[in-house]
């Protein structure tokens, strides 16, 4: 056998030994999990400063060239997933966020595999049929539920503002139930029983916007 032969066959080997660590050991299924996790927050990076892309121009745009904008950034993305399906899962989590898009659920996370149902409202606030929502989830599965709060909440600020709460009255009554409207949901008979029998946990966490670092409240 050539040198370059031998070279070769190393490396075929070494390969191959790789992708038996990568696939069938623990440390390198996880291995796989973090470098998955940084490649989705390069791509995030990669995208950020790309101005051009932006919906906001220099130049005055109106709604309608917006909306264009979306379907073609839409239609690129889709076929990019139609080339690469992803593996059907059905979500074990359901986490509360506000709609602040600062919170990126899958940084939140570092976890873009469908886990998770995400139910957005503002200030994360749940309403009647919010609580319905999580119900027939945990009634599929769901075996935790997260109840998220941010900080530098745009919602929780117009209710400590006396001029804002006369402009968004419904908002700031929302904000001030939100705790009142936790202790309804866990009371709710299917929720308190799976808790009681340990199949499910709820969480409140407190979010910081700039990091997304979850910490508890």
């Amino acid at each position: 056998m050539t040198k370059k032969g031998k070279v070769l066959g190393i490396l075929v080997a070494g390969a191959a030994l790789l992708a038996i660590w990568l696939l069938f050991t623990g440390n390198g299924k996880r291995t796989q999990f973090l470098f998955g996790g940084v490649m989705v927050n390069l791509g995030y990076r990669l995208q950020d400063h790309l101005a051009s892309y932006d919906f906001k121009h220099e130049h005055e745009i109106t709604p309608d060239e917006v909306w264009k904008e979306m379907q073609e950034q839409n239609a690129l993305a889709a076929s990019v997933r139609k080339a690469f399906p992803r593996t059907a899962r059905h979500p074990l989590v359901a986490m509360i966020v506000c709609m602040d898009a600062r919170l990126d659920t899958n940084e939140l996370t570092g976890d873009t595999r469908r886990y998770y149902y995400t139910i957005r409202t503002a200030g994360s606030v749940l309403a009647e049929k919010e609580e319905e929502m999580l119900e027939l989830a945990v009634a599929n599965g769901v075996e935790l539920i997260v109840l998220s709060t941010h900080s530098d909440c745009a919602a929780e600020k117009a209710a400590a503002s006396p001029d804002m709460r006369q402009r968004f009255p419904a908002l700031a009554n929302a904000v001030d139930e939100r705790e009142q409207r936790i202790k309804e949901f866990m009371a709710r008979p299917a929720i308190a029983s799976k808790i009681a029998e340990g199949k499910l946990a709820v969480k409140l966490i407190h979010i910081d916007t700039m990091t997304e670092k979850m910490l508890p409240r």
